[in-house]
C-alpha cells in the first residue's frame, strides 16, 4: 500500500485530536485539514504525493460530499405556507406570512451575489487583470457548501432558521455556478445542442424517486444488520446519477447533489443520516480536503509576480461577491450574525476546483491565473470560517418560553402553577368569576373575563397558546372548551374532570381528541398509595432541591450517545425514557434516540443548561 495513503489517513485521524487538545474552537475541522494538506504536501514536507488511489479516493470525496450536501436541505421550508387546517394553524401562518421565508431571503441574497460577481468580472476585464468575464463570474459566485455546512454543523446550526437561510445561500451557490459551468462548458466546446440532455439527469432523479419511494417503510421490516441496504441503497443512487451526469455531459458533482436530495426525499430513518454521515466525514471527505492542500504549491505561484497581484485581487473578490448578503439578511438577524453569515458565504472551494479543471481542459486559463484563483479559494476558506466562529453569537437562539393559558382561577390552579419555572413558561390565567379574580389576581398575571363564551376566548386569542389548562370545578365548562380548544387546533388542552360516574364515557371522547384530563380525587389517593408503598415518596413530593421533569431529545448529538457518557449525568436520575410511546427502563448502556422523552429527576439550577443542550434543534 502507498506510503502517502497511510500518512494522509494518519493525518485525518489525528487533526481533530490535535484540534481538541489545543482548544482551537475557532477553526472548522475541513479547513484546519486542508492546512494539515499543505504542510504535507508539495508547498512544504512534500511527504504526500498524489497517487491513483489517493487521486480517485479524492474523488469520490467531493462527489460525497455534494452527496451530504443535497441531504441536508430541509425540504419544510419549500412547504411551508400550505394550506393550514385549523385555526390555530390559520393565526400561526398569518403571523409567519408577514416575515420573510428562508428561501425567499436565500434567493434574494444569492441574486445579490450574481449581479454584484458580474460587475467585478467586467471590471476585471476592463482592468486587463483578468479578461474571461464568464469564467471569472462563474468563480465568483461560487460558495463553498461543505465548508459551510461543516461550520454549521459545529456551531448547531442547521435547524434553525439563521442556519438554513445559510444552506440554502449556499446550495445556489454551488447549484446555480454548476449549471452555469455544464452551459460555459458546452458552448466554449461546441457542445450547445446537446445541453437539452441534462434534463435526463433530472427525469433519472425523479424515476428513481418513484421507483424507491416506499423503500424505508419497507426497510423498518426486516433484518438489517448484516444487508444495510439503506447504505446500499445511497450509494446505488450516487453511482446512477453520477454516471448519467457525465454521460450527458455535467459535471459529475452534480449527479452526486441530485443524489442527496433523492435520498433525502425518501425520508431515511435517523440511523440511516448517521451512518452516512459517518462514511463521509469518518473516511471520504478529509481525503478531500487533505489531498486539496497536499496538491497546491505554494512556493512556485509566489515565485510568479502575475500570481502575487491576482491572489489578493481574486481573495477580494470573492468577499466583495458575497457583500449584498449582508443587506439582505439584516432585515431578519442580529446585525452581528449578519455580518459572520455574509462572511461564510464568502467561502469558496469545491466548485472552484471542478471550475479550474474544466477551464484547464478547454485551455480558458492559464496555470498563474489558476494557481491565484485556488490559493484565493483556500484563503477564503481560513480566514471566513475564522472569522464567523468569532463573530457568532448564539444569544439571539435562546430557549423559548412556552405559553400556558389557564382558564380557572383557583387554589389549586395557581398552587400548581406557582410550582412551574417562570424560566420555561409565559403564564396568563383567565377567569369570570369575579371573586375569584379580586382574591388572587394580586398573585399572578391574571385577566377578568366578562364571559366563557368561545367566541369571545377566540377573539382574545386565548386558544392560540402551546398549552391550555382548564382549571374550573364545573366539568361541564372544561368538557366543552376543551373539544372546542382541540378542534380550533391548540397542540396541548390540559382539563380537570371531578366528575367521576360520567369519566368513562366523556373521558373516552376526551382521549380520542387527543385531550389529558385529570382528577384531583384519584391523583390524591395515587399519591397516598405511593405513600404507603413507599414513604420516602412524600420527602421527594416536598423537596425543594429536586423535582421531576421532562424533555425531548431534539439535538442530534445526543442520538446514540450512552446514558452513562452524559456530561451532566452525575447532576441528575433518569428514570424512564418513553421511545415511540412504550416505556423503556434505562440503565447505563442505553443509547438515546431522536425525539426520546426523558423523564429524569435533578436540581432546579442545573436542569436549564440540560433542557437547553438535549432540546437544542441541530443538525
Amino acid at each position: 500500500m502507498d506510503i502517502s495513503l497511510i500518512i494522509v489517513a494518519f493525518a485525518s485521524l489525528v487533526t481533530p485530536l490535535l484540534l481538541a487538545k489545543l482548544k482551537i474552537s475557532t477553526l472548522p475541522t475541513a479547513v484546519a485539514e486542508i492546512i494539515v494538506g499543505i504542510v504535507l504536501g508539495k508547498s512544504l514536507l512534500n511527504l504526500v504525493s498524489e497517487t491513483s488511489l489517493l487521486s480517485q479516493l479524492s474523488t469520490i470525496g467531493v462527489i460525497y460530499l455534494l452527496f451530504l450536501s443535497g441531504l441536508e436541505i430541509d425540504f419544510s421550508l419549500f412547504t411551508k405556507n400550505k394550506n393550514p387546517q385549523n385555526t390555530f394553524e390559520k393565526r400561526k401562518a398569518e403571523l409567519e406570512s408577514k416575515k420573510s421565508s428562508p428561501v425567499q431571503i436565500a434567493i434574494l441574497s444569492y441574486v445579490s451575489v450574481v449581479i454584484i460577481s458580474s460587475l467585478l468580472a467586467y471590471f476585471l476585464k476592463i482592468t486587463g487583470l483578468y479578461s474571461n468575464f464568464w469564467l471569472s463570474s462563474i468563480l465568483f459566485s461560487t460558495i463553498a457548501l461543505g465548508v459551510v455546512i461543516a461550520a454549521l454543523k459545529e456551531k448547531e446550526l442547521l435547524s434553525n432558521e439563521f442556519g438554513q437561510v445559510l444552506l440554502l445561500i449556499a446550495v445556489l451557490g454551488e447549484v446555480i455556478p454548476m449549471l452555469e459551468l455544464t452551459t460555459y462548458a458546452s458552448i466554449f466546446d461546441g457542445r450547445a445542442q446537446s445541453l437539452w440532455l441534462i434534463s435526463l439527469l433530472f427525469l433519472a432523479a425523479a424515476v428513481l424517486f418513484r421507483r424507491f419511494r416506499a423503500f424505508f417503510d419497507f426497510f423498518k421490516k426486516i433484518n438489517k444488520s448484516t444487508t444495510q441496504l439503506d447504505i446500499r441503497l445511497a450509494f446505488f443512487v450516487i453511482f446512477c446519477l453520477v454516471v448519467i451526469a457525465q454521460g450527458v455531459g455535467a459535471e459529475n458533482i452534480l449527479g452526486a447533489f441530485v443524489a442527496g436530495i433523492v435520498i433525502k426525499l425518501l425520508e431515511p430513518e435517523e440511523d440511516t443520516r448517521a451512518k452516512l454521515d459517518s462514511i463521509g466525514y469518518g473516511f471520504l471527505i478529509p481525503i478531500f480536503f487533505i489531498m486539496t492542500g497536499a496538491e497546491l504549491n505554494i512556493p512556485s505561484l509566489f515565485s510568479n509576480s502575475e500570481t502575487l497581484i491576482l491572489i489578493p485581487v481574486f481573495l477580494v473578490g470573492f468577499i466583495l461577491a458575497k457583500s449584498g448578503i449582508f443587506f439582505v439578511l439584516k432585515k431578519n438577524f442580529n446585525v452581528r450574525n449578519d455580518i459572520a453569515g455574509t462572511v461564510l458565504s464568502s467561502t469558496t472551494i469545491t466548485l472552484v476546483l471542478a471550475v479550474l479543471e474544466v477551464a484547464k481542459e478547454l485551455k480558458a486559463i492559464n496555470t498563474q491565473q489558476s494557481g491565484a484563483f485556488l490559493l484565493a479559494a483556500i484563503l477564503s476558506c481560513i480566514i471566513s470560517p475564522l472569522i464567523f466562529n468569532k463573530l457568532y453569537s448564539a444569544k439571539v437562539e435562546k430557549q423559548e418560553k412556552k405559553q400556558l393559558n389557564v382558564i380557572g382561577l383557583n387554589l389549586l390552579t395557581i398552587s400548581v402553577v406557582k410550582q412551574l419555572s417562570p424560566n420555561w413558561y409565559d403564564i396568563t390565567f383567565y377567569t369570570d368569576d369575579k371573586e375569584s379574580f379580586r382574591t388572587y389576581n394580586s398573585e399572578v398575571n391574571a385577566q377578568l373575563l366578562p364571559s366563557l363564551d368561545s367566541k369571545l376566548l377566540t377573539e382574545k386569542q386565548i386558544f392560540d397558546t402551546d398549552i391550555l389548562l382548564l382549571g374550573y370545578s364545573n366539568y361541564h365548562i372544561n368538557y366543552d372548551l376543551a373539544l372546542f380548544a382541540k378542534e380550533y387546533g391548540t397542540p396541548r388542552v390540559i382539563t380537570r374532570f371531578e366528575n367521576r360516574d360520567i369519566m368513562n364515557d366523556m373521558g373516552n371522547n376526551l382521549k380520542k381528541m387527543g385531550i389529558e384530563y385529570f382528577n384531583s380525587l384519584d391523583a390524591t389517593i395515587g399519591i397516598l398509595r405511593s405513600l404507603i408503598e413507599t414513604p420516602s415518596t412524600l420527602n421527594f413530593l416536598n423537596s425543594s432541591d429536586s423535582h421531576i421533569y421532562e424533555v425531548i431529545v431534539h439535538n442530534r448529538n445526543f442520538v446514540q450517545k450512552r446514558i452513562k457518557d452524559l456530561t451532566f449525568i452525575d447532576n441528575i436520575t433518569i428514570s424512564r425514557i418513553f421511545r415511540n410511546h412504550h416505556s423503556i427502563a434505562p440503565h447505563g448502556d442505553t443509547q438515546l434516540e431522536l425525539n426520546d422523552h426523558i423523564i429524569f429527576t435533578g436540581d432546579p439550577e442545573s436542569v436549564q443548561k440540560i433542557r437547553t443542550q438535549i432540546e437544542k434543534m441541530n443538525a
